[in-house]
């Protein structure tokens, strides 16, 4: 039986078992060698008496029928010795979920590109009539050659007890999928180690709401499939606007999904591994190379594959495609020449060990200068100040230049320096008991009465501010291109009174200021009517964060020309104090830097509290 399989054990004659990588829900995952081909290959087992065990074999075939290069192949599939057993494909490589827990959420482009990549063997398999009925982030690997791979095709659905076809639930998992690399958020149902996503009346947030910065044409497709939106105008399809123009997908499928997320990147084919952007080369990928046979045996019987015409790789210059900020793509390609060698260091020139001897007539030590005796009164002087037995005028130092005498201190009456600290001191005492004194005969004692600490000081007590309520808000971007708008959706979080809610600002790739594209951004703050304002406070996060205030009774439309009423910088709340309450309606929170966030910079305004 599998459970008392251990490492070193040969399996019906052949594959020999390495390390058992799972086990769960009756069944066991192992790493086995092939003894006949001499390769890694993946098992999955279960006992033969198990319930799921043909539907195993029934997966096993359809998954074996699926001709496609991203597909980890099912290699063989048998019953033996009380075991139905499944022998998949090896994959090498890092599948999503590590990479999101490495590496946090994916770039935009680089996210669609491989779910692209997923959605065109889901669309092939779709039109045969297959389906993988359990796509997870954990289902997806990317392998050491750069290339998208796919885990558990028919099989994983089967070993969970799943019905076989699954494709509309395929169309759900797949954008779901692509929501976790934009955003390191799992929206699909319990299974994956990837974090859920936050949810709302059941559903799960926007992308563009868990992380800002997410393109709007990939934002719409996670929303109109997971967030149950109405369907599109067109046949029940769903619609994408991009780039102004309405070409209408059909999400419902993933031949749909691939061909919306394909022109959202541009010239990007995912059928192959070539990339045409503009101003860069095209470069041939490999093409799908004939699948080898595969075994699949059920009670002895063992159908042959129909033969394929064979295709021949094509060589690639490149694996993954490097997605940049800016939305360019390139290949990486191996270095032509090696870069020439550095220049050889030069030699440091030789230093003496020993100084050089002096020249002819001067001799190699000098005397030094006799010391004074000290009933003579004069102290001991450490240089040697001459180049004969004594001082006098003229006489030369160091090492035979011209040159005056060093000032020889005046000698010193003994004990005079005690004399004067001792005198010091005693100042020092007199003046702190006069001001003791002082003191207490002043009143500021313990003996003072309790009605005399009670009576004002004189100085005006401090102003009392109560926080303004029924406070709107909405983004502030005049700089900005058209539409001019900074997350808008967010901006109610900004007033709403929760903290743990906030307005985060787009991602730029340069702080602001003169040498930024922009000289900040903000939320302009409605207080419904003219009323004091005294006190603006702003709570911030993500890191330091500067920001200005600017007041006035009719809505900004730019900020050059007005005058700051205060500002502030600071890691948690930024408070803007007037010394005295000034009219206004509109408050406006102006950004001038943002924190640093991977490798652009963010905003994030948690609250902002208005008081008069």
């Amino acid at each position: 039986m599998a459970a008392s399989l251990h490492a070193g054990d040969v399996l019906a004659e052949r594959y020999q078992m390495v390390d058992l990588l799972r086990e769960s829900e009756g069944g066991w995952f192992w790493c086995a060698q092939d003894a006949v081909l001499r390769r890694q290959v993946a098992i999955h087992l279960i006992p033969d008496d198990d319930d799921r065990a043909e539907a195993l074999m029934t997966a096993a075939r359809r998954s074996a029928a699926l001709l496609d290069r991203r597909n980890l192949r099912v290699l063989d599939a048998d019953r033996h010795d009380g075991l139905c057993y499944v022998v998949n494909e090896w994959g090498q490589g890092v599948s999503l979920d590590s990479m999101l827990a490495d590496e946090g959420p994916l770039p935009a482009r680089q996210a669609a590109w491989l779910v692209a990549e997923v959605a065109d063997t889901l669309a092939v398999a779709h039109s045969a009539g297959r389906a993988h009925g359990r796509l997870y982030p954990e289902s997806v690997l990317v392998d050491e050659n750069g290339q998208v791979r796919i885990i558990g095709f028919a099989v994983d659905a089967a070993l969970h007890g799943l019905p076989a076809d699954r494709r509309e639930q395929d169309v759900r998992d797949l954008v779901a999928v692509l929501y976790a690399a934009l955003t390191g958020r799992w929206p699909g149902p319990d299974g994956s180690s990837v974090p859920p996503a936050p949810r709302e009346h059941g559903h799960p947030l926007r992308p563009r709401q868990v992380r800002a910065g997410i393109p709007r044409a990939l934002d719409q497709i996670c929303d109109e499939v997971l967030g149950h939106r109405p369907q599109g105008r067109n046949g029940g399809g769903r619609t994408l606007s991009h780039l102004g123009h309405r070409p209408t997908h059909d999400l419902q499928t993933a031949a749909g999904v691939r061909d919306a997320l394909e022109e959202f990147l541009g010239d990007v084919a995912t059928g192959s591994t070539t990339l045409s952007v503009e101003g860069a080369p095209q470069v041939e990928g490999q093409q799908k190379a004939e699948p080898a046979s595969a075994k699949v045996s059920t009670n002895g019987h063992a159908p042959v594959a129909p033969a394929r015409s064979s295709t021949t790789d094509l060589p690639t210059e490149a694996g993954m495609p490097v997605f940049h900020d800016d939305e360019q793509v390139e290949w990486l390609r191996a270095r032509g020449n090696p870069p020439t060698p550095p220049p050889a260091l030069e030699e440091p020139a030789a230093r003496p060990l020993f100084a050089p001897d002096p020249e002819d007539g001067t001799p190699v030590r000098r005397p030094r200068a006799p010391r004074p005796a000290p009933d003579q009164g004069a102290e001991y002087w450490p240089w040697d100040t001459s180049a004969g037995p004594g001082p006098g005028p003229g006489a030369t130092h160091g090492g035979g230049s011209s040159g005056p005498l060093p000032v020889v201190p005046p000698a010193r009456q003994p004990g005079r320096r005690w004399l004067r600290l001792a005198w010091v001191i005693g100042l020092s005492a007199l003046i702190l008991l006069t001001v003791v004194a002082a003191y207490q005969l002043g009143g500021g004692g313990a003996g003072s009465d309790d009605e005399e600490t009670d009576e004002p000081s004189g100085a005006p007590p401090s102003a009392q501010v109560t926080p303004h309520d029924g406070v709107t808000a909405t983004d502030f971007d005049p700089e900005g291109s058209p539409p001019r708008d900074e997350n808008p959706e967010l901006v109610p979080y900004a007033v709403d009174g929760d903290p743990n809610t906030s307005w985060i600002t787009s991602s730029y790739l340069q702080q602001f200021g003169p040498g930024g594209l922009k000289s900040g951004v903000g939320l302009t703050l409605d207080l419904g009517t003219v009323k004091d304002v005294r006190l603006v406070e702003i709570s911030v996060s993500g890191g330091s964060t500067s920001a200005e205030v600017y007041l006035g009774e009719e809505a900004p439309t730019d900020v050059s020309g007005l005058e700051p009423v205060g500002s502030g910088t600071d890691e948690e709340t930024i408070s803007v104090e007037l010394d005295e309450a000034q009219q206004a309606r509109y408050v406006t929170v102006w950004l001038t830097a943002l924190p640093p966030v991977d490798s652009d910079f963010r905003g994030e305004i948690r609250e902002v509290v208005v008081s008069g």
